[in-house]
């Protein structure tokens, strides 16, 4: 209502200004037209114009003044809030044996990282808040709603994760259960859930009850499947049955991706471009843009029209004809001199 009721106010000041003006024009009328005392026809119409380039100015500039932004968009939230994707990522020391990846030449984080930013780059990140949960023999969140892309690859990447923990045994329980409690206080249905993993043992109580913000979970399993490393005296590989009971237990879906992507079905939710809240402010914009080019070229052109297309007559000039009726001077005799 603020831009309306100024473009009101401005309007009627400008109105009020040019019914003064046009009452001193008509004082002046044999000094500014001649003697016809009258403009052209057309120029009824410029206090009309003015008025309504002034109006436009003031709602344009008004709305524009009050409007959020565009490149920050702090106020463009998509319907229902931001959706929220938690990842709950094995570091222990296994993690780092080489037998990943469709060659077996990556170990099994760099696989999982690989897995994890193709993920990524499929969702609309611009709507999505990342939190990532580090587990071994205990669970600790690393970020938490981040939309920060190189944030989520140093850690990735970069991070010894498995420095910040006691040296154990791994509990894919921890991880499971410091998850779902992060996403305990959001948005019912906004969050989706992926456990990657090597495996490990599970017991058979104590795993959490997902809170009704998690809609989708998803468990990973990286390494080879078929062939293991030996780390600390035992064979280990991707214990692919484990992944499964959990996946069973959590009502979710198994995935080996230590050969092939997440299937991009799985991401529906996360790629979906949800309209954002404050569209209609984005239509304000263009409208409050096109009334200030409007109105500024209106106040721009009006006195370049009225200077040279506004009265037949030119002050300071005389008409040819005075000029014919002045005698010429006749030229002087050379002979007479």
């Amino acid at each position: 209502m603020i831009p309306e009721a100024t473009a009101l106010l401005v309007s009627a000041f400008a109105a009020g200004a040019e019914w003064q003006h046009a009452r001193r024009c008509r004082r002046v009328a044999r000094l500014a037209f001649g003697p016809a005392e009258k403009a052209r026809a057309w120029t009824a119409v410029a206090p009309v114009l003015r008025v309504v380039a002034v109006t436009l100015l003031a709602w344009g500039l008004t709305q524009l003044w009050l409007l959020q932004p565009r490149a920050a968009r702090p106020g463009q939230v998509p319907e229902g809030g931001y959706r929220h994707l938690v990842i709950a990522l094995d570091v222990s020391p296994s993690m780092q044996l080489k037998d990943a990846g469709p060659e077996r030449r990556q170990t099994r984080m760099q696989r999982a990282s690989g897995v994890l930013l193709s993920v990524l780059e499929r969702v609309a990140l611009e709507q999505l808040r990342v939190s990532i949960v580090a587990f071994y023999t205990d669970a600790k969140p690393v970020v938490v709603d981040t939309f920060d892309l190189e944030v989520v690859k140093n850690i990735l990447n970069d991070l010894p994760l498995e420095m910040a923990f006691d040296t154990g045994k791994t509990s894919l329980l921890a991880g499971v259960r410091e998850a779902a409690a992060l996403a305990k206080a959001w948005a019912p249905g906004s969050t989706t859930l992926l456990v990657v993993s090597d495996g490990d043992s599970i017991p058979d109580s104590g795993l959490p009850e997902m809170p009704r913000s998690i809609a989708q979970v998803s468990v990973l399993g990286v390494g080879s499947a078929r062939t293991g490393e030996n780390i600390d005296g035992h064979l280990s590989r991707q214990d692919a049955s484990t992944l499964r009971q959990l996946a069973n237990r959590l009502r979710a879906e198994y995935h080996d991706v230590n050969e092939k992507h997440l299937p991009s079905e799985r991401l529906a939710a996360l790629a979906h471009q949800w309209p954002r809240r404050d569209e209609a402010g984005a239509d304000r914009r263009k409208l409050a843009l096109a009334g200030v080019a409007i109105g500024a070229c209106l106040l721009a052109a009006l006195p370049l029209a009225l200077a040279f297309a506004g009265s037949a007559w030119q002050a300071g000039s005389r008409p040819s004809a005075s000029r014919q009726n002045v005698s010429p001077v006749p030229a002087m005799n050379p002979a007479t001199r």
